[in-house]
């Protein structure tokens, strides 16, 4: 049996009932085009040799892309980890194809999609709360993003084409090592959450599904853009033109208690950045630090809808990295 993958050239192990070989695209069109001209067409397999040297680690073209229709203030994915072809244990109960059909029991299986990805990222913010017990989920997120990495084995995108932004890796590939110890981190309380919400509007009855009795501030000024994750989206309307917007944040010494730390921007096509301040001095441990961000969106002649950038601490071993997500809508 010839499978013709509907990935491209993305190729992921699938369990068959019949003996079956998996083609990408390319190899795909070739066969197909021999078949249809070849009045006896017949076919082999032989093994060649194991390749090296590949890029790696990729977005999978099955990768669930950004940006978040019903969110469009904060970026999703948050970040990516392995997720492509990892033995897995199995159920006993259940064959490997999943067919009723199948009565082949394994105790292992090669398996693929966020449902691989996750447990990766769930046993690294295991590890990293097992080390830092006080710290909160949002303080082991942004751990994870803030330290994760945007370039393969090449140095190229994790993402092929006009998907190599945060809409396809978020904040970039999980990195365990560095995550345990990212310098500063991005605290939220529950409460910046509800005030969130409060921010989007959310009426009374709406929040008291997350929080009994919470209330909106009369006179609250938080906007979406305020909530002080790891990560900024920005969303201007099309040919926007001078148009700015200021967010604030605030980030936690959770690294060596005197340091200082200088902002290093990477403006998304477009886009002007300006920080205040541009350097941080902790003097201690568990020290906030609030810095705000302006982004000011220029007149745009190009059908271009998305552009990607960062915005990077610096202070000696220490980069604490936030992505940058532009949409005109």
């Amino acid at each position: 049996m010839l499978i013709m993958t509907p990935l491209g050239e993305d190729l992921t192990t699938d369990v068959h009932v019949l003996p079956a070989a998996m083609l990408g695209a390319s190899a795909s069109e070739a066969v197909l085009k021999y078949v249809n001209t070849t009045k006896a067409p017949t076919a082999s397999i032989v093994f060649k040799v194991t390749t090296y040297g590949t890029r790696a680690p990729k977005v999978a073209t099955f990768s669930s892309r950004g940006p978040n229709l019903v969110g469009p203030d904060v970026i999703k994915p948050d970040i990516t980890a392995p997720g492509v072809d990892i033995l897995a244990a199995w159920p006993a109960e259940t064959g490997p194809s999943t067919l009723k059909s199948d009565k082949r029991r394994v105790l292992f299986n090669i398996i693929s999609g966020t449902s691989m990805s996750c447990p990766h990222v769930s046993g690294i913010a295991a590890l990293i709360k097992s080390k830092h017990k006080d710290w909160s989920r949002a303080a082991i997120k942004s751990a994870l993003m803030t330290t994760a990495y945007t370039m393969d084995n090449r140095g190229e995108h994790l993402a092929f084409g006009d998907m190599a932004s945060p809409f396809a890796f978020g904040s970039g590939h999980v990195d365990p090592t560095k995550a345990f110890n990212p310098g500063l981190i991005y605290d939220i309380t529950a409460e910046d959450y509800l005030l969130y919400l409060c921010s989007l509007k959310y009426n009374k009855p709406q929040i008291s599904l997350f929080e009994e009795g919470f209330e909106c501030p009369k006179k609250a000024t938080m906007q979406p853009g305020d909530l002080n994750y790891p990560s900024f989206a920005v969303n201007f309307k099309l040919k926007a033109q001078n148009v700015t917007f200021t967010y604030r944040r605030t980030l936690t010494n959770v690294g060596i208690p005197g340091s200082t730390y200088k902002v290093s921007v990477d403006a998304p096509e477009g886009v002007s950045v300006m920080v205040m301040p541009e350097v941080l001095s902790f003097k201690k441990l568990n020290e906030k630090l609030s810095y705000k961000v302006s982004f000011t969106g220029q007149s745009r002649e190009t059908t271009v809808a998305i552009s990607a950038g960062s915005l990077l601490w610096l202070s000696g071993n220490y980069g604490v990295r936030s992505a940058i997500a532009v949409t005109w809508l």
